[in-house]
């Protein structure tokens, strides 16, 4: 392989580090999770439309308590003239002339029947309630391999780059050694020149590789809220102590666990319930009246303790051929619903699957790097047994230098690889926050 392709290779996963010679700070897979959790933008939008949820819901609950109301007035009045039409009044004293008026009242309404729409409105709301915070716990898993898959990136960026200045350091001293020889005339300069050549291929990508590390280190510590001038370092012991051994192994978890799919479920329920309220319509309303009412007219008329209550019937004929139109719609919403839990239902199996089969095939590979890494191992120590001898040239041992440094990095990517499929596989199967110490965030 040509150190041009082996170094691309290298780059291609770096995730966040930093240079050597800056101070790094070390943050575990948890306290990563953690911190996303608790500061990102996409969890606290989540959690403040699960509240909107909520108030909505109570809302919607108060419209089965009654409707009070009370109501006064004090006015002043002109002199007024007053007029009985009684024959008899004509011999009378004069009416008085009240130049005050005084009224208060008090009325309550309570919905006994309106064809069941606030009962049904109450399950509608609750369960687009419940819908929205299981979007929220899928929100925050969504975050949370967000950070796993920056996490992972890290450690291969700092393994990788500690591989690439491994190797750096014997290239210089391929060099220098090289140099000797070609003063002394027993190699041509032409070998000198190949080993130098390495050393500036090896340089301009460690240099691709710390520019893509300062990028992705700004990518998580945005997600974190953290200083971007902070630079982060995975501890390798925290991050292989993983097991995963308890991989899911079907997708009759995901379909049990997946929290997008529960909320289309709970909408589907939601839409069900609005059918209902739609269908409400079609019938009359019917609640309890009371009232109290008191008067004084200065002068002329006091009312007091004037109480009433009775019932009042409410029935909308029009709504017998306008409301079809409004049932027909929820109908349809109820559909679409169904349709959509089908279609998350089908693509859920098909992320399932191909999770699997990633899995699978990151731990078949770590095994075929592993095997090629004592080869390479081997080989780079036959090569260079057979250059000091003077039976190899200096083609066969750079060849063998750099497919010894492509086995490593495979190896040690390829580990990473194997946490990072484990936990995308948790993800599609709706375990991801369940496989964190939740008593800790």
């Amino acid at each position: 392989m040509k150190i041009s392709q082996l170094m691309l290779f290298g780059v291609f996963f770096i995730g966040i580090s930093s240079i050597e010679a800056q101070e790094k700070t070390s943050l575990t897979l948890d306290e990563a999770v953690k911190m996303a959790w608790e500061k990102s933008n996409e969890v606290t939008l989540a959690n403040t439309k699960v509240n909107s949820k909520k108030y909505e819901l109570q809302e919607v609950k108060n419209n089965q308590y009654p409707d009070i109301k009370i109501s006064g007035q004090y006015q002043r009045l002109t002199k007024a003239s007053i007029d009985m039409h009684n024959d008899d009044q004509a011999s009378a004293e004069p009416m008085p002339s009240p130049d005050q008026a005084m009224l208060g009242m008090a009325t309550l309404s309570l919905p006994i029947f309106s064809g069941f729409k606030i009962q049904n409105s109450i399950k509608a709301y609750d369960n687009l309630y419940e819908a929205e915070s299981a979007y929220a716990a899928k929100t925050k898993e969504d975050v949370a391999l967000r950070v796993i898959t920056y996490y992972t990136a890290l450690y291969k960026a700092q393994k990788t780059l500690d591989l690439l200045n491994e190797n750096q350091k014997q290239a210089k001293q391929r060099v220098t050694d090289f140099t000797e020889l070609e003063k002394n005339g027993i190699i041509p300069r032409n070998d000198l020149l190949k080993a130098q050549l390495l050393v500036s291929k090896t340089q301009l990508s460690i240099d691709e590789a710390n520019n893509n590390i300062n990028n992705i280190n700004f990518y998580l510590t945005t997600l974190l809220k953290l200083d971007p001038s902070v630079k982060l370092a995975v501890n390798e012991g925290d991050f292989f102590s993983l097991k995963t051994s308890n991989a899911p192994s079907s997708d009759a978890v995901a379909l049990e666990n997946r929290k997008d799919l529960e909320a289309i479920r709970l909408q589907q329920k939601a839409s069900e319930a609005n059918i209902k309220i739609a269908k409400a319509g079609y019938y009359p309303s019917l609640a309890l009246l009371g009232g109290y009412t008191a008067l004084d007219l200065k002068d002329f008329i006091t009312v007091k303790y004037a109480m009433n209550f009775g019932l009042g019937l409410s029935y909308d004929i029009s709504g017998l051929y306008k409301n079809s139109a409004h049932v027909k719609v929820a109908e349809s919403q109820a559909l679409e619903a169904k349709s959509s839990e089908a279609i998350l239902t089908d693509r859920i199996k098909n992320e399932v699957q191909k999770s699997l089969e990633d899995y699978d095939l990151a731990i078949n590979q770590s095994v075929v790097y592993d095997e090629a890494l004592q080869q390479a191992s081997e080989n780079y120590r036959l090569v260079k047994d057979k250059f000091d001898n003077g039976l190899s040239d200096t083609n066969d041992l750079v060849e063998a230098d750099v497919e010894h440094l492509n086995a490593k990095i495979n190896t040690a990517l390829s580990k990473a690889t194997i946490i990072q499929k484990y936990y995308e596989l948790l993800s599609v199967s709706g375990q991801l926050s369940q496989s964190f110490n939740l008593s800790k965030i």
